[in-house]
């Protein structure tokens, strides 16, 4: 493959800007099921044009095409938000009333927001990648776990919701967008990961230090300390309850117990993920759409976007130093053996 095609997939993600205009105007003459069958049709015709893109040498990573997908919904997703927030107009009014108006809440926005930013990156990245006969290993685990996060969040919250009383006709687009993440996450976990090349007298030298001689992993263990502590005190995020804590805990032995080689992983899943849920729920807390008595108060704002930042960052740091820094992590022989 050639660089062009990372380039085309960027102009083909691109007209999604057009495309939206003149669907929003068709949708308004027809039902929600017509509209969302043309939405799939839509969908369909993006796959294959990414598949003329590349059809005289074919990437070998099929994956391709479900980011050229992918990275057309996040323009897509990018123009709602900025149409809910009055930005734009005259775009997708007529999709969101009849197939998806669960998107018109706080959070819809914020996940919104983050798909047509932060995702839409990642897919060009990931695009690129490929295209270059690249790894894309640890930028892929980061979206895996930002993309799941947004789906355990999302979907049961729109069942259980005051939208989950009535089955939207574009519930059955939602199919494919949960399972082609799952799909996708197996493909890369099993890319081959990243050879570290550190002399076995260097990993042997840095395992052989207890924690109180690695300061950054002390102030590591005693914020995911903190963090698991903050996650109980919130409850009622059952999310955080249990996607965070028992990551935490086993983040707190992966940095005393050395030759955890999983942890570069983990780490960079639920620093996606948190990255994703922080946002929107920031985001979605501050937001004009969000019910006055849930929304945080003025005096409690500072308190608020501190706490919640930091929580948000510290996965971001241990991903960091798990990825940058991974000599603790690494299996010596004699731990290969013992296994």
């Amino acid at each position: 493959m050639s660089a062009s095609a990372a380039t085309g997939v960027f102009v083909l993600s691109l007209s999604a800007i057009p495309v939206t205009y003149v669907f929003n105007h068709l949708a308004a003459q027809h039902d929600s099921w017509t509209i969302v069958g043309a939405a799939a049709l839509i969908l369909l015709l993006v796959a294959l044009l990414a598949r003329v893109l590349v059809k005289r040498k074919p990437p070998r990573d099929p994956l391709f095409y479900v980011y050229a997908v992918f990275g057309f919904t996040s323009v897509v997703n990018l123009i709602i938000g900025l149409e809910q927030d009055g930005i734009i107009d005259g775009f997708m009014m007529h999709y969101l009333r009849e197939a998806e108006p669960y998107l018109n809440t706080a959070y819809g926005h914020m996940i919104c927001y983050w798909d047509g930013s932060a995702h839409y990156l990642m897919y060009l990245v990931m695009v690129a990648a490929i295209a270059w006969e690249e790894s894309y290993r640890t930028i892929g685990l980061y979206w895996v776990g930002s993309i799941v996060m947004s789906i355990v969040v999302f979907l049961p919250g729109n069942i259980v919701g005051k939208y989950g009383t009535r089955i939207y006709p574009a519930v059955f687009l939602s199919i494919p967008y949960m399972c082609l993440p799952v799909w996708a996450g197996f493909r890369i976990y099993n890319q081959p990961s990243e050879n570290y090349s550190y002399p076995s007298k260097v990993v042997q030298e840095v395992q052989a230090k207890d924690l109180l001689r690695r300061p950054f992993d002390l102030m590591l263990v005693v914020c995911l300390l903190l963090a698991t502590g903050f996650c109980l005190f919130r409850g009622l995020m059952l999310a955080y309850m249990f996607y965070s804590v028992p990551y935490f805990v086993i983040s707190l032995y992966g940095l005393v117990v050395p030759g955890c080689s999983w942890m570069p992983d983990i780490s960079l899943i639920h620093a996606g993920g948190l990255a994703q849920a922080q946002f929107s729920h920031i985001g979605a807390s501050l937001h004009a759409r969000t019910a006055y008595v849930y929304r945080v108060p003025e005096e409690a704002k500072i308190v608020f976007l501190v706490l919640n930042i930091a929580y948000g960052i510290l996965p971001q740091l241990l991903a960091y130093r798990c990825i940058y820094q991974p000599e603790f992590f690494i299996k010596t022989k004699a731990d290969e053996k013992v296994e």
